[in-house]
């Protein structure tokens, strides 16, 4: 069985290099690449391709949630996982907004990681126990903010997709390229959105994303 290739993006070597001693001591796993900075973990990731990218939050030229983001735009193939040092639900909610698997403080990194890849890989979730109990919160907050609008179970697939990355604030034009789709069909879904939500007025639709990016699934 060939094994899952990882690539850790830090810029702290001395971490860096303990944590790939930990993944390549364990068997069917090897790390294929080191990046210090986000640009260069973009980088590695179009050229190397790996099955997991470990990324740090908190990285020179471009954050961990940057990279993310360039990675879900250019539509690469990538599980992710995010080192933090942030116990915070903010944050917590904007790697699930962008569908990072796994979710890791650094305190427990060398406990957590190799765990936390093979969930990536697998397409299911890992998150350090510490703040587990944010999911929980989480998943509550976005329940009782679907009740309080239920236009959103009437959105499409694309529609939530449009309201996601107009929360990100992302343009129309920047939407468009993402999605593979005109601006003018970008303009369509945001009509049928305010419809939906029952949103009046020329700033509506984009106030209510951004307040309200970390429920919208």
């Amino acid at each position: 069985m060939q094994a899952l290739r990882i690539l850790i993006a830090d810029d702290h070597p001395v971490f860096r290099k303990g944590l790939r001693q930990v993944i390549d001591e364990e068997p069917g796993l090897q790390v294929v690449a080191e990046a210090e900075d986000g640009a260069a973990a973009l980088a590695m990731v179009r050229e190397r391709r790996p099955d997991v990218a470990v990324l740090d939050v908190d990285m020179p030229r471009m954050d961990g949630f940057e990279v993310i983001r360039a990675i879900r735009g250019e539509g690469l193939q990538v599980a992710l996982v995010i080192l933090t040092m942030h116990k915070d639900e903010e944050f917590f909610s904007q790697a699930l907004s962008l569908d990072v698997r796994g979710y890791i403080l650094k305190d427990s990194a060398v406990t957590d990681i190799v765990g936390s890849i093979r969930a990536a890989a697998s397409g299911t979730y890992f998150i350090s126990p510490s703040i587990s109990s944010y999911l929980v919160n989480r998943d509550r907050r976005i329940a009782e903010f679907e009740k309080l609008n239920p236009g959103l179970r009437e959105l499409t697939p694309t529609e939530r997709r449009v309201l996601k990355l107009l929360a990100e604030y992302r343009t129309n034009k920047e939407i468009a390229a993402t999605l593979s789709m005109s601006p003018r069909t970008v303009e369509n879904h945001r009509a049928n959105i305010c419809q939906k939500l029952d949103l009046h007025g020329t700033h509506a639709l984009l106030r209510f994303a951004q307040e309200h990016k970390n429920e919208i699934l």
